[in-house]
């Protein structure tokens, strides 16, 4: 299941709004190469990584990475994400994000939902940083 978003995103080089589609079907986190490109330096993997694709016969080289910090809200969350030349989607909010900071996607409303006691360790982190 699926919900698309715009969400503030930000790298070394710049910020910019990107739709995202958080998609629990989606392992990892990913996003285009032609947007990120103006966010981030990429990292080059050491290995390559091969990933299936909706069609289970055909696989896609990985070859980048970048780690990117996105708002919901106004908090920031952060994470890694493997860059997908030509991904048919701008950002693609993948499962292990979503678990990691405890996201959950609310179909009612269209929207995420963020963990209260997640979002009040961030703001503690915030106010105890010097």
């Amino acid at each position: 299941m699926i919900i698309r978003l715009p969400l503030r995103f930000e790298g070394s080089k710049g910020e910019k709004i990107l739709n995202a589609l958080f998609d629990s079907g989606v392992t990892y986190s990913c996003i285009n190469s032609e947007v990120v490109e103006e966010l981030e330096i990429l990292t080059p993997l050491h290995t390559p990584m091969k990933m299936v694709t909706a069609h289970a016969s055909v696989f896609m080289e990985i070859n980048y990475r970048v780690a990117l910090d996105f708002y919901h809200e106004d908090i920031r969350l952060t994470d890694e994400f493997y860059v997908i030349p030509n991904l048919s989607e701008q950002a693609i909010i993948g499962a292990s994000t979503m678990q990691k900071w405890k996201l959950k996607l609310d179909f009612e409303n269209d929207t995420i939902v963020l963990d209260p006691g997640v979002a009040k360790a961030i703001l503690v982190n915030l106010i105890a940083t010097p």
